[in-house]
């Protein structure tokens, strides 16, 4: 082991050295630090803390919609949305579809009167035909017979005329033969042969008469063609009647039809007049209307009260009541939850016009403990 020796032992200046100063620049910045450390903290806590509040009151918001069943979401409807658009449209062709009905039976019915009219003139002149046919028929049963016995007769009358006429030729004869050998004038001569063509001529009427008649008694005694004209006659009478009928069966189906149809597009503007989308095209004075939820639909009653609350929730206040309940269904998104969902929309009375553009109201009372 080394002896340490004088040169290797400590100086006194060494063993003992003078004091330093304090360094104050160091101090200063271990201040700022710490400062720095504590208001991060800070702001961290407070900013935790805000973020815990945002969540919970997030939270609360979500789960107050989700078991709240009074609540509505105010919509604002305006003449010229698509829907009341389209709305105006469909009412404007059903009331035109209407009037179009309403001309066609006006002519149905015209032409009804008329058809029913020339159907019951052609029904008076049926009988009148029938009575004729009865009366010719019973005629010709009565005269056919007699004229058959007079045209025989006639026929034994010209048999008997034809053999004097044959005579009447050798009288004329004998005055042509007389007035030749001058035994008589020629002005006597001219009377006999007059009177002898006289003769010829009523037997030639005779003649004639008595085809003539052959001809009446086939008319009487068996079915001619004027007989055949009659009866037809009285088919086509039959078939127009028929035809017309027909024609009467389908205009009054028609008929019916229409007008149903007339009542049914009546029946329809009227529930359509109850619709939100009538109410705010054709009022003049602004409405206001919300939607609400099948879910909350035990509140919205006509007459209950409507409240407006400050952040959704908070310090409501009555603005108004509910005036009335469409029936149609409506969808639309749900303000807080943004999903989708279906409900119906109701007609607000509000004090306050400006309640109309909150994101939701409260029907019936207002939110609870608040």
């Amino acid at each position: 082991m080394e002896t340490p020796t004088l040169n290797s032992l400590p100086s006194e200046d060494q063993a003992n050295p003078a004091p330093a100063e304090p360094k104050k620049e160091p101090a200063r910045q271990s201040l700022h630090y710490r400062l720095v450390i504590a208001l991060y903290r800070i702001f961290a806590i407070a900013v935790l803390y805000l973020v815990l509040a945002g969540i919970v009151a997030y939270a609360f918001v979500m789960g107050f919609y989700a078991v709240n069943s009074s609540w509505a979401a105010p919509v604002i409807l305006s003449a010229a949305d698509e829907k009341s658009l389209d709305f105006r449209q469909k009412l404007v062709t059903s009331q035109q579809t209407i009037e179009d009905l309403k001309v066609d039976t006006n002519k149905l019915q015209s032409g009804l009167a008329e058809m029913k009219k020339h159907r019951g003139a052609l029904l008076e002149l049926e009988p009148e035909l029938q009575q004729a046919i009865a009366r010719e028929k019973t005629h010709n049963r009565t005269t056919g017979p007699q004229l058959a016995t007079l045209d025989q007769q006639k026929q034994a009358d010209n048999v008997k005329t034809q053999k004097v006429l044959a005579q009447l030729k050798e009288v004329e004869t004998n005055i042509n033969k007389d007035l030749a050998a001058g035994l008589i004038t020629k002005g006597d001569a001219a009377t006999q042969l007059s009177a002898l063509n006289t003769a010829q001529g009523a037997y030639t009427d005779s003649r004639i008469a008595e085809i003539l008649l052959t001809d009446n008694v086939l008319d009487k005694t068996t079915t001619g063609t004027n007989s055949l004209d009659v009866l037809e006659k009285q088919v086509e009478l039959r078939s127009e009647v028929a035809q017309l009928d027909v024609a009467v069966n389908v205009a009054e189906k028609q008929l019916q039809e229409e007008t149903r149809q007339i009542d049914r597009l009546r029946d329809a503007i009227r529930t359509a007049k109850q619709s939100p989308y009538y109410l705010n095209a054709s009022g003049e004075q602004r409405l206001y209307f919300a939607f609400v939820p099948y879910d909350n639909q035990a509140n919205a009653v006509a007459g209950a009260p409507i409240y407006d609350c400050y952040l959704n929730m908070l310090a409501c206040r009555k603005v108004g009541a509910v005036k009335q309940i469409f029936p149609g269904e409506e969808q639309a998104v749900h303000p807080i939850f943004k999903t989708q969902i279906r409900g119906f929309l109701i007609q607000m009375n509000l004090d306050h016009g400006e309640s109309a553009k909150s994101k939701t109201v409260f029907l019936g009372r207002k939110p609870v403990l608040f």
